[in-house]
C-alpha cells in the first residue's frame, strides 16, 4: 500500500533557497552605487541621499508588510517585492543621471528589498519547527549573502570585460525576475496561503516585543546592520584610498560568511547563544578595528574582510535565532518584523551618515563611527553574557 503521508515542509527548503539568491542579486548590486553615481558626476553625499530614501521606503514596506502578507500570503507578497527590485534594478541600469529618476529607483529598491527580507524569514518559521529555526535561518542568510556578495562582483567582471557597470544592474534585474515567478507560483500552493495568525505590527506589540528578552537581539541587528552597510556600501571608496582591489573584499567576506554559515551553523546553532554572540561580537570588532589600523596589503585586506565575514556571518544567524525563539508566545512573527525594521535602519540609514562623514572629513571619519558602533555592540553582547551567568533574565 502506497504512503500517502505528503513530504514535510521543509523537503521545499532548496528551491526556496536559491529562489531567495536570485533575489539577493540585486540588493549586492546597490554596493555598487557609489560607483554609478561617481561615473554619472555625483559624489558621495549623492549615493547617501539615495540609501536615505531606499531606507525610508524600506521603513514603511515593513511596516506594511504584515498587512499585504494578511491579505495575499506570504509567497505573493515576496513576488510583489520581487517585481519591485525588477524595477530598481532595470532603472539603475537606464537612468541617464542624478536627480529624481534615481532617487526614485532607491524608493523601489527599499520597498523591494523590505518586502522580501521580511516576509522571507516569516515564511521559514512557519515551515520549520522551532528547534530547527536558528540552523535553517543560518541557510537562508547564506544563500542571501551569496547573492548580496554576487552584485558587486559582476560589477568587477564587467569592468574586466570593459562593460559597463550597468551591466551587473541587468543581471539583477534577470535573477530578480525569475525569482519572482517562482514565488508567484509558490503563492498558488499550501506554502503560500495565507497564515492564520495576525502577523500585523501595533504599537502594544511592538511595546510587548521589545520589552522581551528578543528586544536586545533586535537592536543589536541594528547595530550589526549599520557596520555591515557602511562597510559594503563605501568599501569601493575605502579599497581606492589605499590603492587596493574592492572585490578582494567582497570575495573574503562572503566567502567566510557563506562557509560559516553554510558549514557550521549545525555546530552554532548548539552551543550557549548568548556566550557564542558574545565571542562572535569580539571577532566582528576586531575586524573593524583592523580595517582601520592593520590594511596595508592585499593579504590582510583579503584577512580582515574574512574575519569580518566569520563575526558578522555567524553572529546575525545567532541573534535571529534568538528574537525568534525568545519573543513573547504569539509575537514570533512581530519580532521577525521588528528584527528587519531595526537591521534596515542600521544597513540604510548608517550610510547616509557615513556618506555625510566622508564628504565632510574623509574615509577616516567614517571608519571611526563604525568603530564607534562595533564598541557599542561588543558592551551590549558583554552586558547580556554576563547577566545570563549571573541570573538576570531581564537582560538576557
Amino acid at each position: 500500500m502506497k504512503s500517502s503521508v505528503p513530504p514535510p515542509r521543509f523537503q521545499h527548503f532548496t528551491v526556496f533557497c536559491i529562489a531567495c539568491f536570485l533575489l539577493s542579486i540585486s540588493y549586492g548590486t546597490t554596493f555598487l552605487l557609489s560607483m554609478l553615481v561617481q561615473a554619472l558626476g555625483g559624489t558621495a553625499s549623492d549615493a547617501g541621499r539615495v540609501f536615505a530614501v531606499a531606507m525610508l521606503s524600506t521603513l514603511l514596506s515593513v511596516v506594511g508588510s504584515g498587512h499585504l502578507l494578511q491579505r495575499v500570503g506570504a509567497a505573493r507578497a515576496i513576488a510583489v517585492g520581487a517585481f519591485c527590485l525588477v524595477v530598481a534594478s532595470v532603472g539603475f541600469a537606464v537612468v541617464p543621471g542624478l536627480g529624481g529618476a534615481l532617487l526614485a529607483c532607491g524608493l523601489m529598491l527599499g520597498v523591494g528589498w523590505g518586502l522580501f527580507y521580511t516576509v522571507g524569514p516569516i515564511m521559514v518559521a512557519q515551515m520549520v519547527e522551532p528547534s530547527r529555526r536558528t540552523h535553517c535561518f543560518a541557510l537562508l542568510s547564506g544563500s542571501m549573502l551569496t547573492g548580496i556578495g554576487t552584485g558587486p562582483l559582476l560589477g568587477k567582471f564587467a569592468a574586466f570585460v570593459a562593460l559597463p557597470t550597468q551591466l551587473a544592474f541587468w543581471v539583477a534585474a534577470c535573477a530578480a525576475g525569475l525569482a519572482g515567478l517562482y514565488f508567484a507560483w509558490l503563492g498558488s500552493t499550501s506554502l503560500g496561503q495565507r497564515p492564520a495568525e495576525k502577523v500585523q505590527i501595533g504599537l502594544v506589540s511592538a511595546l510587548n516585543v521589545m520589552r522581551s528578552r528578543s528586544g536586545l537581539s533586535i537592536l543589536m541587528v541594528g547595530l550589526g546592520g549599520a557596520i555591515f552597510g557602511t562597510m559594503g556600501s563605501f568599501q569601493t571608496s575605502y579599497a581606492d584610498r589605499l590603492g587596493l582591489d574592492y572585490s578582494i573584499f567582497f570575495i573574503g567576506f562572503m566567502g567566510a560568511a557563506i562557509a560559516c554559515r553554510l558549514l557550521l551553523a549545525g555546530w552554532v546553532a548548539k552551543q550557549p547563544p548568548l556566550a557564542t554572540s558574545w565571542v562572535l561580537t569580539l571577532i566582528m570588532a576586531t575586524a573593524v578595528v583592523g580595517f582601520d589600523q592593520w590594511v596595508h596589503s592585499a593579504e590582510r585586506y583579503l584577512a580582515m574582510a574574512m574575519l569580518l565575514g566569520v563575526g558578522y556571518g555567524l553572529n546575525y544567524s545567532v541573534i535571529n535565532g534568538l528574537a525568534a525563539n525568545e519573543a513573547p508566545a504569539g509575537l514570533t512573527a512581530q519580532a521577525l518584523l521588528l528584527f528587519s525594521l531595526s537591521y534596515f535602519i542600521g544597513v540604510f540609514g548608517f550610510p547616509f551618515v557615513a556618506s555625510q562623514l566622508i564628504t565632510q572629513l574623509g574615509i577616516s571619519a567614517m571608519m571611526l563611527s563604525i568603530e564607534g558602533v562595533a564598541l557599542l555592540v561588543v558592551g551590549l553582547s558583554t552586558a547580556r553574557w554576563l547577566a545570563s551567568r549571573f541570573s538576570r533574565p531581564a537582560l538576557v
